[in-house]
């Protein structure tokens, strides 16, 4: 979904953790308490939100905000709850765009925190501009997995086997871009059919 920020660490794909879901929720209670009414939205996304998902057992959340220049005021609070921003050499601001998509590459930014060895968990945190593409993508990319249970099936085992076979974070990523740009295609058609919309009720 992103390009890779991380320095180098292992890659473990696990089996799906059904306390994911209320990690998650305490999470994201807890950055709304601590960043007030700048959030618009606060969502679990990425594997972990995906009920019978295979993923690292790294939660993926996303804050999404009106104007990204908040999010320079994050790093205090962020701090606290033990998230940091990268060095510079790995700090990135701009999401992958998926293949195809011709919208300009700068409507793709996002603020990234990450949260390592930390006693609530390890966590991503993505912070991205209310109605931009990438912050519509990370929604739809879960919403689509959870409405089609065969691709859960199938996205989770090629997971378990590119983990097996590659050990380093940054190609795997690069090998799995490709694979999730192909599942954007089909949902963004899903999304098209059924009039899907990011944080619609239901």
């Amino acid at each position: 979904m992103s390009d890779n920020p991380l320095p180098a660490e292992p890659v473990v794909v696990s089996r799906y953790d059904p306390d994911w879901p209320a990690r998650a929720a305490t999470e994201l209670a807890a950055l709304r308490a601590a960043l007030g009414p700048v959030v618009v939205a606060a969502d679990h996304i990425g594997s972990t939100s995906i009920p019978g998902m295979a993923a690292k057992d790294i939660l993926d959340l996303q804050l999404s905000v009106a104007d990204l220049a908040a999010a320079d005021a994050f790093r205090g609070p962020l701090g606290r709850l033990g998230y940091v921003r990268l060095p510079s050499e790995y700090e990135y601001e701009y999401d992958h765009v998926p293949a195809g998509e011709q919208t300009d590459p700068g409507l793709w930014t996002n603020r990234f925190w990450s949260r390592r060895d930390h006693p609530a968990g390890d966590a991503n945190l993505h912070v991205r501009r209310t109605g931009s593409p990438n912050e519509r993508l990370a929604l739809l990319f879960r919403d689509w997995l959870r409405a089609h249970p065969l691709a859960i099936a199938g996205y989770s085992q090629f997971k378990l086997e590119l983990a097996r076979s590659v050990t380093d974070l940054e190609r795997y990523s690069d090998i799995k871009d490709p694979v999730v740009d192909v599942i954007v295609a089909a949902a963004a058609q899903w999304a098209a059919d059924t009039g899907w919309r990011p944080h619609q009720p239901g």
